[in-house]
């Protein structure tokens, strides 16, 4: 099969979809490939922060957003040793949401693309994995994608890699990636919750040990931190040793980590911080993780996606009539690079300062002067809220909507 689109995106993730959204809403003819069947994926990033409420806000669509079912966070807390403390307070940023949204992603993504539908020229195809390039005297003029029904060229005026940290895209366009290394991986799981638990966003950390728990309603879901590499050693040392080590760090869960029956309850998420160095080849751009691999701290992947969405769609909505030059996708670089790399710093940061230094740690845990000073001034808390909430640069929605 062969088709033809001012505009194919690889990737039906969060900057993949809202792309997809914000060009069609603009009418631009657009084609999103999905490798998977729907977007039904556990342990994905679940939280939308403020500034992306803002953005569904600006698009017209809050109301019904949340109207779906969600958690809200108003504040992120943490237990230190035996010191609870307040990480992050929303209420100051300057947003019209003032929490993070707690949410599936398959839910965010479902509701992204039914919208985007009311606009004749979106397309999604699932099933469609992109596995090549097509060029065009060194020119990216298309891809080549398996389906259900046999293989599908499309030829585009843009393609996009949207496609995640093992971005096919950006492999085969032969893009340098800058890796700044990851000394931790996380092992996701689900933990049934009760009325008596805390009711809010929760980190546990204590000696050697480090535990997040988001709320999610009837149930928790559970980040547990390990060494790169470690989860074998993990697994030799056996289930009921990593039940107690979360009934140590959170003893409310009482007998529920018993319901990790087998290691097939637990799910690892390797960790990756790595950046391209070049975003854009003539005719491709690459953005969200496709772009920079972001770690879990501050659970700002998805936030970051979605603003590099936000900024492709107003800098190139008006360029994709005709096959696109480099100008433009230089431009998106240079909006987008620099939030992402002050992002990735600072998570390289709390990885080898005060990740590593955790798990080596063997004693009982004490804040440190900066958290103190976080709960002594909780003006501070403002700080760290704007960072995780909004960012080092928000994105506004900029395109304009066809139909009006």
């Amino acid at each position: 099969m062969e088709r033809s689109t001012q505009c194919c995106i690889a990737g039906g993730g969060p900057a993949g979809v809202m792309l997809a959204f914000l060009l069609a809403r603009s009418g631009v003819d657009v084609i999103v490939l999905e490798k998977h069947a729907d977007f039904f994926r556990d342990f994905r990033g679940d939280t939308i922060h403020p500034s992306t409420l803002e953005i569904i806000y600006e698009l017209g669509l809050l109301d019904e957003f949340l109207a779906l079912p969600h958690q809200e966070a108003p504040r992120l807390e943490g237990r230190i040793g035996t010191s609870t403390i307040t990480m992050a307070d929303f209420s100051h940023v300057p947003t019209r949401c003032k929490f993070i949204a707690l949410m599936p992603q398959w839910d965010f993504l479902n509701f992204m693309s039914d919208r985007a539908k009311r606009y004749p020229s979106f397309h999604l195809e699932l099933n469609a994995e992109v596995n090549d390039l097509i060029e065009d005297n060194g020119r990216v003029a298309g891809v080549r994608a398996q389906t259900p029904t046999g293989p599908l060229e499309i030829r585009a005026n843009l393609i996009v890699g949207a496609d995640g940290r093992s971005s096919t895209v950006r492999a085969r366009a032969n893009l340098e990636v800058e890796d700044f290394g990851a000394p931790i991986d996380v092992l996701w799981m689900r933990l049934s919750r009760r009325p008596s638990d805390p009711d809010v966003t929760f980190g546990r950390i204590d000696a050697g040990k480090i535990l997040v728990m988001l709320n999610r309603g009837d149930y928790w879901q559970c980040a547990f931190v390990i060494r790169k590499g470690g989860f074998a050693g993990v697994q030799a040392r056996g289930l009921p040793a990593f039940r107690a080590s979360l009934k140590e760090l959170a003893p409310y869960l009482d007998d529920r980590p018993d319901e990790l029956g087998t290691w097939d309850d637990v799910k690892l998420l390797t960790v990756k911080v790595d950046r391209l160095r070049r975003w854009y080849r003539p005719g491709l751009l690459c953005i969200g993780d496709a772009a920079h691999a972001m770690s879990p701290i501050g659970g700002v992947g998805v936030n970051l996606a979605i603003q590099d969405a936000v900024a492709a769609a107003n800098i190139l909505a008006a360029h994709l009539a005709s096959p696109i030059e480099e100008g433009p996708l230089a431009a998106v670089q240079r909006r987008r690079e620099w939030p992402a790399r002050m992002t990735q710093n600072m998570q390289v940061f709390v990885q080898d300062r005060v990740m590593n230094r955790v798990l080596d740690s063997t004693q009982p845990m004490r804040p440190p002067w900066p958290v103190r000073l976080l709960q002594a001034l909780p003006l501070l808390r403002a700080i760290p809220a704007y960072v995780v909430g909004v960012g080092f640069r928000p994105e506004h929605v900029r395109t304009p909507d066809a139909k009006v």
